[in-house]
């Protein structure tokens, strides 16, 4: 729960900043003050009581063997046991009217058991209701009275007064009268000092739970622990009952109860910890009051917790409530929130009643009203409010962080989609320029040495018909790259459809059958990755394999087969093979055709090319024999590389 308020002048001069922080200080203790005068007069205030004709205050006491006459409200003297209890009798007139109604007998208040007789028949005992045995808890007792005990004219009522201490005894005025009249009073005040704390002390206990998981997720903020180990402790003693002897769970009930100076050793560690300060070695004194407490239930008798009780965790309780109510005075001062005010508040009524509550024990009220215990779910509700206020902050942050966030984010977003723009443009640009570059390549190195071969057969003064091979030969040059830039989606199997008509129509002025087989369903693969100058590579070298069957082997039949092949790998790859039946010729150790110069560097040119696509060649002949003839087998990469640097 460390938050810090802004400062709203920081860089202030020294005189300035302190006349500013004397000006908050006398605000924030206007504002105690306002809180302590609307506690006292709140206390001041009676609750509703029953009509003063039915009001019994005379009594004769008899204690110790003495007897005298008294007037409540009383206050016995300190007795730390039960045995020969001082004595109140009195009398009371009961109309023959009011025979018809049942009458009760009402005791707002009384220090620390009681035992109400009338006419001799006890009609209430309230050390059956362990509730009514603490003396904080100030609870009202009410029994109606049987009809067959009462008669009309005066009636006899007795009450016993068993104390047992810390504090001294306490008989306040007692009402007895028609029970509906006396019922409202009793009921308000059971809802105000019963019924209120279990529903404080439900919450307290809920809260308790909240903080220690809010402690458990953020264990860098011990006060969370603090904090619910606090309200946990306050949780026992408020459901725990007074032993009224020695059971096997007594001296734990003895130990939990009295353990107001551990609960206020830990809300003060809370707020000490809420103010920024860190745990000292030394810190563990505050707690010495609780752990002797603790002791002397452990291995004392009742009569010395009640007694040690007194001199121990009442001033132990007031201290730290100073403390706090300086530590967050402090903390308001410097860092002005709303959790720092609500806990100064909260702190200063407790404080009060706190006082209030001693006065009260010294004798010097009237009435034995004890409202410390009931004052701490102020507490209870500024820790809520915090814990809320601080919450909704949070939220707030977040949602803002969570705005500026979606803004920053749409602003990257947008230059994302801006950069994204641009580099698809110059990557749209580079490949258009590397297209161009390769077009212009491809014709230069085939449309352009033939139209060279063009020009010079004309300046030489040949015939036609070699300008006219050489044109057509430009022309199908021509067609190639232009057919090559066509989109095929992969399929080269489209490209060798068209390279296959323009195969058989190079064949048949030689009688050159061409004989095609895909022995594969599929043909060959579909490669998405596939580029023109791929394609473009690979229908020239399947080019150059047939022009050199043409020109050189003398064959009669060409057969180029089309098939997929699983590699050692387990991936498909395509193969194209073209084998004639011509004469062959020898290979020479290098791969290089043996006394053929020309068809040595086309072999050269036709490997150069399956390199630059990844692929692989393979070129057998046979001059001799049944097998004799030629055969190149082009077998795929699985993956075309995307640019001609395979070509090494």
């Amino acid at each position: 729960m460390n938050d810090h308020g802004d400062d709203a002048q920081p860089d202030l001069p020294g005189r300035e900043r302190r006349r500013l922080q004397t000006s908050r200080l006398v605000q924030y203790l206007l504002l105690q003050a306002l809180i302590v005068a609307a506690c006292i007069f709140a206390l001041r205030q009676s609750l509703p009581e029953p009509p003063g004709e039915y009001q019994v205050t005379a009594f004769r006491l008899s204690e110790s063997g003495a007897e005298r006459a008294v007037t409540l409200p009383y206050f016995s003297s300190l007795r730390h046991a039960m045995n020969d209890p001082p004595r109140f009798a009195g009398q009371f007139i009961r109309p023959a009217s009011e025979a018809a109604r049942a009458w009760s007998v009402f005791l707002p208040r009384f220090t620390n058991g009681v035992e109400v007789t009338v006419n001799g028949v006890v009609i209430l005992d309230s050390r059956r209701d362990p509730a009514a045995n603490r003396p904080d808890r100030n609870t009202a007792q009410i029994a109606v009275i049987p009809a067959s005990v009462l008669h009309d004219g005066a009636n006899d009522v007795s009450i016993k007064l068993f104390i047992w201490g810390p504090i001294t005894g306490f008989l306040d005025r007692i009402w007895v009268g028609p029970d509906e009249l006396l019922r409202p009073s009793y009921n308000l005040r059971t809802l105000i000092f019963v019924t209120l704390p279990v529903v404080f002390s439900s919450w307290q206990a809920i809260l308790a739970v909240i903080l220690g998981i809010m402690w458990v997720m953020r264990r860098h903020e011990p006060a969370y622990g603090v904090l619910a180990a606090a309200m946990a402790v306050g949780v026992g003693q408020a459901f725990l009952q007074t032993p009224m002897g020695e059971t096997p769970f007594s001296r734990l009930n003895v130990i939990l109860i009295s353990s107001a100076p551990i609960e206020s050793g830990l809300v003060l560690t809370f707020a000490l910890l809420f103010s920024g300060w860190k745990w000292q070695r030394y810190g563990w004194i505050i707690f010495i009051p609780g752990v002797l407490l603790a002791l002397a239930g452990l291995f004392g008798s009742q009569a010395m917790v009640r007694a040690l009780f007194l001199y121990l965790a009442v001033p132990m309780v007031g201290l730290s409530l100073l403390i706090i109510a300086v530590v967050t005075a402090r903390s308001m001062l410097k860092r002005r929130n709303v959790a720092s005010l609500l806990l100064g508040c909260a702190v200063t009524i407790m404080l009060t009643c706190w006082v209030v509550d001693l006065l009260s024990v010294f004798q010097m009220m009237p009435n034995r009203i004890f409202t410390a215990r009931l004052s701490y779910s102020a507490m209870l509700v500024a820790i809520g409010a915090g814990l809320t206020w601080r919450f909704a902050r949070a939220l707030n942050e977040v949602d803002g962080f969570a705005s500026r966030l979606v803004t920053q984010v749409r602003e990257a977003e947008e230059k994302l989609k801006a950069s994204f723009a641009r580099e698809e443009e110059r990557a749209r640009a580079a490949a258009l320029a590397r297209e161009r570059t390769r077009l212009m390549r491809d014709l230069h190195d085939g449309l352009g040495g033939q139209l060279v071969s063009i020009v010079a057969l004309s300046e030489r003064g040949n015939g036609s018909a070699p300008i006219g091979d050489a044109a057509r030969a430009a022309l199908k040059d021509l067609r190639l790259v232009i057919d090559s830039m066509d989109d095929i989606g992969g399929d080269l199997m489209l490209a060798l459809g068209s390279w296959r008509e323009r195969a058989m129509a190079q064949l048949r002025p030689h009688d050159i059958a061409l004989d095609w087989r895909a022995v594969t369903p599929q043909g060959l693969p579909v490669h998405p990755e596939l580029r023109p100058w791929h394609v473009i590579q690979i229908v020239r070298l399947l080019d150059e394999a047939v022009t050199n069957a043409v020109k050189h082997a003398n064959a009669r039949r060409i057969t180029v087969r089309i098939e997929t092949l699983a590699g050692a790998d387990g991936l498909d790859r395509g193969c194209i093979t073209v084998e004639d039946d011509g004469t062959g010729f020898e290979i020479a150790p290098d791969g290089a055709a043996a006394g053929a110069i020309k068809a040595a560097r086309g072999l050269r040119n036709m490997r150069s090319r399956a390199a630059r696509c990844g692929a692989e060649l393979e070129l057998s002949s046979c001059a001799q024999g049944t097998d004799q003839g030629t055969r190149v087998r082009l077998t795929l990469p699985h993956r075309f590389p995307d640019s001609d640097g395979a070509a090494g």
